[in-house]
C-alpha cells in the first residue's frame, strides 16, 4: 500500500512480472522468492483498490463515506471460526495472513459459485515491510470436508464445496498455517474495472487471437474492459496452459491497480466504487482496512512470492498435482517464518500428502 507522496511514481511493466515454471518442467522443483521493491500488494488488488487511492484522490467525506458504503456490501464472513484472535493480532502490528481467491463466474451470490483458479496466501509482515505471496496451483490434491463428507478434490474446488470456509479450512489443513481473512475476486468483473480507469495497457508475452483480444507478441496494446477481459480468459493457445492464463491475468491485475493508484478523478473513483459491487467478497471490514492502511503501509514496500510445487500424478483418470510432504513441509515454515510463529510439526516423513490415502472420490474439476 504505497504512502501518499509515492502514488503517482511510474511503474514498469518489470516491476511487477512473476516468472512462474511450465507445469512440464520437472527440474525447477520450487521457486525461489523474487524481490520487487516499491509496489502494491498483488491480488488484495480488488480488496484494498480503494485504500490504495488514497494517495491519488482528495479522500474527503464524500470519498469516504462511498468507500465505506461499498466495503459495507462487499463484506461477508467466512463462516468459519478464526484461528486466532485476528483482532488483537491488528491491535498489536503483528504479521497477518489473507486467502486470496480468484473466480471466472457471474456476479458473487449465484447458486453458481464456480471454482476459484487462483488461490494465494498473502501474509504481511510490519517488521520486515514485506508482503509474502505463495501460490497454491488449481490442481493440488487435497482433502475438502472431514469425516464421512470427506472427499478426495483439486484444491480449487474447495470453494465451490464449501465456499469461504471450506476454501480457508482446506488451506489451513493443507499447509498447517493460520487464515485471517480471505477476500474472493471474479474475474468477470474485470471488464467494468478496467473500463472504469480507462483501459490499460499490456506487452503480451505471445501472439493470440481470442474472442475480442487481438494481440501480438512484444507489442503494446491498449485494452479496454472487454478486450482485457478476453485477453486474460484464453487458455487453450497458450504454451504454458493455465499457468499462462494465470500470468495474464495477474498482468491484467497489476496495470490496473497502478492506473488506479495515479487517478485523480472523482468521476472515475465513483466508476471503480461500482464495479466492485457483486464481485468481491471479503471478510475484511471497512475497519480493518483503514487500519490495515495506517498501520501496515510500509510492508508494500517489497514483495516476495513463490510457488507450492506438486508433483503431475494422475489418479483414476484425474490430472492432479500432488506435493509431497518435504515440499509442505517447506513452504509451511516458510509462511509460518513470515508470521513470527514457530515451525510445524505436521509434516515429519517425505510420503506423498496424507490426502491420497483419505478415501474419497474426485470429481474431476
Amino acid at each position: 500500500m504505497p504512502k501518499n507522496n509515492e502514488s503517482n511514481r511510474q511503474r514498469s511493466p518489470e516491476d511487477f512480472e512473476q516468472v512462474y515454471d511450465r507445469r512440464s518442467d520437472y527440474n525447477s522443483h520450487f521457486k525461489h522468492p523474487q524481490v520487487h521493491p516499491h509496489r502494491p500488494l498483488l491480488w488484495v488488488i480488488v480488496a484494498i483498490l480503494l485504500v490504495f487511492l488514497g494517495g491519488g484522490l482528495a479522500y474527503g467525506y464524500h470519498a469516504w463515506t462511498s468507500a465505506k458504503k461499498t466495503f459495507d456490501q462487499t463484506y461477508q464472513s467466512s463462516g468459519v471460526s478464526k484461528s486466532r484472535n485476528i483482532s488483537a493480532v491488528l491491535k498489536e502490528n503483528k504479521p497477518f495472513s489473507i486467502l486470496l481467491l480468484g473466480t471466472d463466474t457471474g456476479a458473487l451470490g449465484r447458486s453458481d459459485v464456480g471454482r476459484t483458479d487462483t488461490m494465494m496466501v498473502a501474509t504481511i509482515n510490519p517488521t520486515t515491510e514485506t508482503a509474502y505471496l505463495t501460490s497454491i496451483p488449481r490442481d493440488t490434491r487435497v482433502t475438502v470436508g472431514s469425516g464421512a463428507n470427506a472427499s478426495i478434490q483439486k484444491i480449487n474446488a474447495a470453494y465451490t464445496i464449501g465456499g469461504p470456509s471450506g476454501a480457508v479450512k482446506t488451506v489451513e489443513d493443507l499447509l498447517d498455517v493460520p487464515i485471517d481473512f480471505y477476500a474472493i475476486v471474479n474475474m468477470g468483473g474485470l471488464e467494468k474495472m478496467v473500463n472504469a480507469v480507462g483501459g490499460v495497457d499490456v506487452t503480451p508475452p505471445l501472439t493470440f487471437k481470442y474472442a475480442q483480444a487481438d494481440v501480438k507478441k512484444g507489442v503494446k496494446t491498449h485494452l479496454n474492459g472487454k478486450q482485457a477481459l478476453s485477453y486474460s480468459r484464453m487458455r487453450y493457445d497458450d504454451p504454458q496452459g493455465d499457468y499462462g492464463r494465470q500470468k495474464r491475468q495477474r498482468q491484467v491485475l497489476q496495470k490496473l491497480v497502478v492506473k488506479a493508484a495515479g487517478l485523480s478523478s472523482i468521476t472515475r473513483y465513483q466508476q471503480i466504487l461500482t464495479s466492485l459491487k457483486g464481485n468481491l467478497k471479503t471478510d475484511l471490514s471497512f475497519d480493518d482496512l483503514m487500519q490495515i492502511r495506517a498501520k501496515y503501509g510500509d510492508a508494500s514496500h517489497h514483495i516476495k512470492s513463490e510457488t507450492l510445487q506438486g508433483d503431475d500424478a494422475m489418479i483414476d483418470g484425474i490430472a492432479f498435482q500432488v506435493a509431497p510432504n518435504k515440499e509442505l513441509k517447506r513452504v509451511s515454515n516458510h509462511i509460518r517464518k513470515t508470521l513470527d510463529l514457530e515451525p510445524t510439526t505436521k509434516f515429519t516423513t517425505d510420503a506423498l500428502n496424507s490426502s491420497q490415502d483419505t478415501t474419497g472420490t474426485g470429481t474431476g474439476y
